[in-house]
């Protein structure tokens, strides 16, 4: 057995605090100082964490092996597991023309590129967030809104703006999912703390697009749709994630939103038209919207998903599904905390058809059938998806093996400890810290697996809600999504301006920090039992 020790490093928790902090200094001066390869850097921050575990902490070379080890098959399931399905679903509409055909019922709505922005940039970025997610919203949405007419700088603001609100269930709740892996919190605490946050955020930003777009006249005329817009995601947000379910959050979310600012054009429409050429007073639409059948071909796969998902909820068949799950003891670790309990993250639950993964497997078999793609397209989809994630990959697997020794070594419980002597003022650093790690890291799901663990020793410390300081570090962490290197390149290249990621990262970093400061307050607030502590779970 081995007890944890909270001042390892010469009996002082200052010291030890700061080799704590080691590797994820490595891991972010590598990333941000030296422009290293974050597979790289994260195998590099993985290999320190365990030399620290076994000097500096006394944990046995075979337990700090096997707790990296334990992150890495976390990593593969189920968020890899995750990703690679929710990934290759996606991919198989775009080997088929009903992509192009989606794209153009969007395109066919309205001339406006205010409303464009909206419907392409919030709501269509949004359910590929739900699947895809690493980029491909950003650069989809950004390349649209360019052959929509709109500016190459002001599509890549708009895109990278955009991408915010549906982060933090992104790819099928990944995030929320690493999060509980990582913490020990239950999931559906974490899904329902974080679906109280973000919706403010969501309602904010269909009105930021607007005025990128078009500044005060923007916001003046097509406020109403805009508010619309981000009071159903909103909406939707909270209620899936709460009430239904977690996996299904944005996917629901945006289709609710894509319904809502459709219905609402039939019975209303700007006073002006905002085309290429500036303001028009024309109600003509540049592209021919798709027969209905076609229109509803384009989006089966986010229906299929939606079906297979809402009938894995039924409580018979969920049941079913949960008897087939396993729960067992990960071999090689006997770790005890320092208060003699034992240490969160040893057992390990696998689910195995009722997995969100292999939901999205199977809705990815069902696409193919109804797409009638044939096997081999598939499996060389499959392939692709594979290829494309391969960095991706072993990036995850060692940032989750990162956390799983730092956790379980105690190197997390001595850098939250110390962090703690904050005390109430923790409450402001808890969120910046989520920012600070989804803008070096990219990763919603990275932060989360990084900081995870700190916020709710920390939280524990200082007597705050763990539930809540966990989902800060999710929820405010999207607002960093936009200042990321990774995002600001890929927004970059997807409009033809390679090399402005600079202008792209001075322009959205005073939204950024505004979004931030009030999320903050929100967070302080829900942490205020007299004020809104009756929305932690």
């Amino acid at each position: 057995m081995f007890e944890q020790d909270i001042a390892p490093v010469f009996g002082s928790l200052a010291l030890s605090a700061i080799a704590a902090a080691l590797p994820l200094v490595l891991l972010f001066v590598l990333l941000g100082v030296f422009k290293v390869r974050a597979p790289f850097a994260a195998l590099a921050a993985l290999g320190l964490s365990i030399v620290l575990a076994i000097v500096g902490w006394n944990m046995p070379p075979v337990q700090a092996l096997s707790a990296a080890g334990a992150g890495v098959f976390y990593g593969l399931f189920p968020i890899l597991w995750i990703l690679v399905n929710a990934l290759w679903v996606y991919r198989l509409t775009t080997v088929t023309p009903w992509f192009e055909v989606f794209g153009r019922t969007i395109r066919s709505v309205s001339d406006d590129l205010r409303i464009l922005s909206i419907l392409i940039a919030f709501c269509f970025g949004a359910l590929l967030e739900s699947l895809a997610g690493f980029g491909a919203p950003v650069a989809i949405s950004a390349a649209m809104l360019l052959a929509a007419g709109m500016a190459p700088l002001k599509a890549a603001l708009v895109s990278l703006l955009a991408n915010t609100a549906p982060v933090a269930f992104g790819a099928l709740a990944a995030p929320v999912i690493a999060l509980a892996g990582v913490t020990g919190l239950p999931l559906q605490d974490l899904a329902s703390m974080a679906g109280r946050q973000t919706p403010f955020m969501a309602l904010l930003v269909p009105l930021i697009l607007v005025f990128l777009v078009d500044g005060r006249r923007g916001l003046k005329q097509t406020w109403p749709v805009a508010l619309v817009a981000g009071f159903v995601f909103g909406l939707a947000q909270f209620i899936t994630s709460n009430y239904f379910a977690v996996e299904l959050t944005d996917v629901v979310a945006a289709v609710a939103t894509i319904a809502a600012v459709l219905l609402m054009l039939r019975v209303w429409q700007p006073a002006e038209l905002v085309g290429i050429s500036g303001a028009v007073s024309t109600d003509s639409v540049a592209v021919q919207r798709p027969p209905a059948r076609e229109v509803l071909m384009s989006v089966a796969p986010y229906l299929i998903i939606m079906a297979v998902f809402s009938l894995a909820q039924i409580p018979a068949l969920k049941q079913g599904l949960a008897a087939l799950s396993l729960t067992f003891a990960w071999p090689g670790l006997d770790v005890v905390t320092a208060a003699g309990v034992p240490a969160g993250a040893q057992q390990f639950h696998l689910d195995t058809l009722g997995a969100t993964g292999t939901l999205l497997l199977i809705s990815g078999l069902i696409t193919a059938a109804v797409y009638r793609i044939v096997p081999r397209t598939g499996v060389a989809a499959y392939g692709a998806t594979l290829h494309q994630l391969r960095w991706t990959i072993v990036t995850v697997t060692a940032v989750l093996g990162l956390s799983f020794v730092m956790n379980l070594s105690g190197q997390a419980t001595s850098l939250g400890v110390a962090l703690a002597s904050a005390g109430g003022f923790f409450v402001v650093l808890s969120p910046i810290i989520g920012w600070i790690g989804v803008a070096l890291t990219g990763s919603d799901t990275s932060s989360n697996v990084l900081f995870g663990p700190v916020q709710v020793a920390a939280a524990e410390q200082v007597g705050l809600p763990p539930v809540l300081m966990a989902a800060a570090n999710s929820s405010a962490g999207v607002l960093g999504k936009m200042l990321s290197v990774q995002n600001l390149a890929v927004a970059a290249a997807a409009v033809g301006m390679v090399g402005s990621e600079g202008t792209l990262l001075r322009k959205l970093l005073p939204w950024s920090i505004g979004l931030l400061a009030l999320i903050t307050v929100l967070i302080v607030l829900q942490s205020i039992p007299a004020a809104l502590g009756w929305m932690v779970p």
